[in-house]
């Protein structure tokens, strides 16, 4: 995520006054870049700006290794609050025959993270950003630093990322709460392993946290390039001032939109990227598309539960929950 200087929630307002409705109009990577890239968190704004190799067999790359084949939003009155379930799994043989909910077209697993386990697997995953132990937040203006003790694994078959009321001490400054994030990114500082993917099918299972009916703090489903812009930035879902979000970041902007009908709770967030295009799926709906400055380098998926300042009043102590993340091509 290092991100610009512009002004995260005016450029999202002005442009939902400007417009009334949204028109914008595969092969497995895992291998590393040339050169490991340490973004600034000056001018890496991208997914928070907006309002707040080539294998010709299709391997899988699964947690067990290869195996073939901001506008203003009106506060909620009322603060009911969604009762976590437990996320479904899916058996070994189940996997085989998976596919994203609502997106047509004959697909390929080639990833495959089932958050089922007692620990997040070191060979895929990574927590923090761009470091080990208690890490700098993406974007310099976020109230946490993140912590992987804040990523959690309490048995009920889902990976817990966890805000919590706790002063946190990263970058050489004390921030009011602890968030949370982990990452595949290969050229982070580890010696190996991450993932990495062009083209193709993200999806995620997600427990959204809470605040009353809307999204609570600053979760986020997302993919980066190594050289943002450049290499652009896929928004599945992000918390935006109580809504679900996405958009596409290009060196041109980041057009999206957001869905006010999904509210907090168990969802399943997918994006279809193609040469030009990107579709996004909520609940297996199509929600919204992109066509304008859609890139073509591979881009590597982040999962975080972090804080805004500026959203005080749905700032809470809560986790965002995901059973699964899986990766698709044709």
């Amino acid at each position: 995520m290092p991100k610009n200087t512009c002004s995260a929630r005016t450029a999202l307002l002005l442009a939902l006054l400007t417009s009334v409705s949204l028109a914008f109009g595969a092969d497995f990577g895992v291998a590393a870049a040339s050169a490991k890239t340490h973004r600034s968190k000056t001018h890496h704004t991208h997914r928070h700006q907006i309002v707040r190799a080539d294998w010709h067999y299709h391997w899988a790359w699964t947690d067990t290794r290869f195996s073939a084949k901001k506008h203003t939003v009106k506060k909620a009155t009322s603060k009911k609050v969604a009762t976590k379930k437990a996320a479904p799994t899916a058996t070994p043989a189940q996997a085989n025959s998976l596919r994203p909910a609502g997106v047509p077209g004959n697909w390929n697993l080639v990833l495959n993270s089932d958050f089922n386990g007692s620990s997040l697997n070191s060979s895929v995953w990574r927590t923090g950003w761009f470091g080990s132990g208690v890490t700098v937040p993406v974007n310099s203006y976020e109230n946490d630093c993140y912590s992987p003790s804040n990523v959690t694994f309490p048995g009920d078959g889902s990976m817990h990322l966890n805000v919590t009321n706790s002063s946190s001490t990263c970058g050489g400054k004390t921030r009011q709460y602890t968030g949370s994030l982990v990452s595949t990114n290969p050229n982070d500082g580890r010696s190996s392993g991450g993932f990495q993917y062009t083209y193709g099918v993200l999806e995620a299972r997600v427990y959204v946290p809470a605040d009353g009916t809307r999204i609570a703090n600053w979760p986020a489903v997302w993919a980066d390039g190594q050289s943002w812009p450049n290499t652009g930035e896929d928004d599945l879902m992000e918390g935006l001032n109580g809504q679900a979000c996405f958009h596409f970041h290009d060196v041109l902007g980041g057009p999206g939109n957001c869905d006010s009908k999904v509210t907090p709770g168990w969802h399943t967030f997918a994006s279809d990227w193609q040469p030009g295009s990107v579709t996004y799926y909520y609940d297996g709906v199509k929600v919204g598309s992109i066509t304008t400055g859609i890139t073509s380098a591979p881009m590597y998926i982040i999962l975080d539960n972090t804080v805004y300042p500026g959203e005080s009043d749905i700032t809470k102590a809560d986790s965002m929950d995901v059973s699964y993340v899986r990766v698709w091509q044709d």
